[in-house]
């Protein structure tokens, strides 16, 4: 793997990351930002590690992220889920400890939409008999 790009696409809720994995010494960028700048709480830079440390190899890849849409913690998840993606490529034995801690998983919830005669999704209006 000399000068081979990985690539992985994350989603959750209105985030989508795409993810390029390189060889190197474990820079990882985000829309041209160091990631713990990018994501400002040590939370979120925790998430986006994840995959990293589950498979042994936060030292290993350069990876430049390239994400939009939603708020940090969304993409965070997308980021997550694009890592581990794009970790597949380099070695088909991550599957199994990646999809054990649920890496490899999309998080498939979304906010409901508004509905007609109601303030939100689920509130409704105050109920007066008179």
């Amino acid at each position: 793997m000399s000068e081979l790009t990985l690539y992985g696409t994350g989603r959750r809720k209105r985030s989508i990351a795409r993810v390029f994995l390189k060889q190197g010494k474990g820079n990882i960028t985000i829309n041209g930002k160091s990631y713990k700048d990018y994501l400002c709480r040590d939370t979120l830079a925790t998430i986006v590690m994840q995959p990293l440390v589950a498979v042994d190899s936060e030292k290993t890849y350069n990876i430049n992220i390239n994400v939009q849409g939603g708020g940090l913690t969304g993409q965070a998840g997308a980021i997550r889920l694009g890592i581990s993606r794009a970790l597949l490529g380099v070695n088909e034995d991550f599957r199994k400890i990646l999809k054990e801690k649920g890496f490899l998983t999309r998080d498939a919830r979304k906010v409901e939409r508004k509905k007609p005669g109601q303030p939100g999704a689920r509130k409704n209006f105050q109920f007066s008999k008179r």
